[in-house]
């Protein structure tokens, strides 16, 4: 075997920075004579202080608000919420761009049943935009969950 100049010295100042921090750390164990919080209305989340408090206590700091059953963004835009397409139909003029909302937990795509576009997976609170320049019908599935339908209908 080679023997490198100096690499026994780099080895040595790693491993004494190595100790260092670890001593720095005071190498006690974690505390865990605290209390485990007990969840029993069911709407705690668990992994996190009961009362919507993130970890730690940071006042001021809570998680967002479901999105459930929340209103579109703007009259061009349709929620994904449920395992639906909400509006399941959705009028608008041409030229105007549309904005699908995932508010599902799981994973969803908006693809034209002729084609013509098609999102990528779109998983929790992600969009997708498509405008649509001629008027016309079309009609939209969840390629990953086909029993999703919709439609958008263009007029002039």
């Amino acid at each position: 075997m080679k023997r490198i100049p100096g690499k026994r010295m780099t080895v040595a100042v790693a491993a004494a920075a190595l100790m260092a921090t670890v001593s720095a750390c005071g190498g006690a164990s974690p505390d865990t004579s605290a209390p485990t919080p007990v969840f029993a209305s069911g709407t705690e989340t668990p992994g996190f202080p009961p009362g919507g408090a993130t970890p730690g206590g940071m006042p001021g700091m809570s998680m967002p608000p479901p999105t459930r059953g929340a209103a579109p963004a703007g009259p061009n835009a349709v929620n994904i919420d449920g395992f639906a397409f909400t509006p399941a139909t959705l009028t608008v003029k041409a030229g105007t761009t549309v904005t699908w909302v995932n508010h599902d937990e799981e994973p969803h795509t908006v693809a034209a049943t002729d084609g013509g576009f098609h999102s990528p997976g779109m998983g929790a609170g992600a969009t997708y935009t498509f405008t649509f320049t001629k008027a016309g019908t079309f009609a939209y599935i969840c390629s990953i969950h086909p029993f999703m339908k919709a439609t958008v209908v263009v007029t002039p």
